[in-house]
């Protein structure tokens, strides 16, 4: 059986969801623990955050315009061509191309919400869920239930997961020593595929939790040289903030 693909066909993906994984969840330690320590400083504020998904948003449309780009236009690619002498020109390539176009709608989604006030603010959730398969049952929950940080973070880990894991397969399937492919009849190589799996899973969540061990320590270090006069400026500041999320 002839396998059809190549590492960096594997390591751009990867590569993507690992640098999301990391940037969703320090995002959300950050709300989180400043919303905790009942303070709000220039990382926690509003325009701060608006300002951070409107990169998100830009990143994400970016991200998503190279690998529909290389999807289509390397060397041996469609070329934009879906159908070539009488037959169907490298779907393959038309698939990977079709999930990137999905998750660059979560990024113009990112950037909608914060442009236009009247669009619901859990859109990109929504739209982040179509784009998703394994992750979309949690990225649901996440929008059925707002600013609940563990289904953020359960998120973050599970994108990262498959981003280590999209490196895993590349060099299964491709080695970039040059080496022969694993065989993937050979029970051994499945045995250890599945602990492989396993393992990723609790780098994930290492992972995750020294980013959070090390949010949480640069918000209180910061919290801890205030002056007590912008101490109390900050709370007026997080009265108006928290009324308006009422209202």
């Amino acid at each position: 059986m002839k396998v059809v693909g190549n590492f960096r066909g594997h390591a751009l993906p990867g590569t993507f969801f690992i640098i999301l994984s990391l940037w969703w969840s320090t995002q959300s330690i950050l709300k989180y623990v400043c919303k905790k320590q009942k303070q709000t400083f220039y990382l926690g504020s509003k325009a701060v955050f608006h300002l951070a998904e409107i990169l998100e948003g830009t990143a994400l449309i970016g991200m998503a315009l190279t690998g529909m780009a290389a999807e289509q236009f390397i060397p041996g690619g469609p070329h934009l061509i879906l159908f070539k002498e009488g037959q169907w020109n490298h779907l393959l390539n038309w698939h990977h191309f079709t999930m990137y176009f999905f998750f660059g709608l979560v990024g113009v989604a990112d950037i909608l919400c914060v442009t236009i006030r009247s669009l619901p603010s859990s859109l990109p959730k929504l739209m982040l869920s179509n784009a998703l398969f394994v992750e979309g049952l949690v990225t649901f929950m996440e929008f059925l239930l707002q600013n609940n940080v563990l289904l953020e973070l359960l998120r973050s880990s599970l994108i990262m997961l498959q981003g280590s894991w999209f490196f895993q397969i590349g060099f299964v399937l491709f080695p970039p020593s040059g080496a022969p492919a694993w065989n993937l009849m050979d029970h051994d190589n499945i045995m250890f595929l599945t602990i492989c799996f396993c393992w990723h899973y609790a780098v994930s969540f290492i992972i995750i939790g020294v980013n959070y061990a090390f949010v949480t320590w640069l918000v209180k270090s910061k919290l801890k040289t205030l002056c007590p006069s912008e101490v109390r400026l900050l709370k007026n500041v997080e009265r108006e903030q928290e009324s308006e999320e009422e209202m």
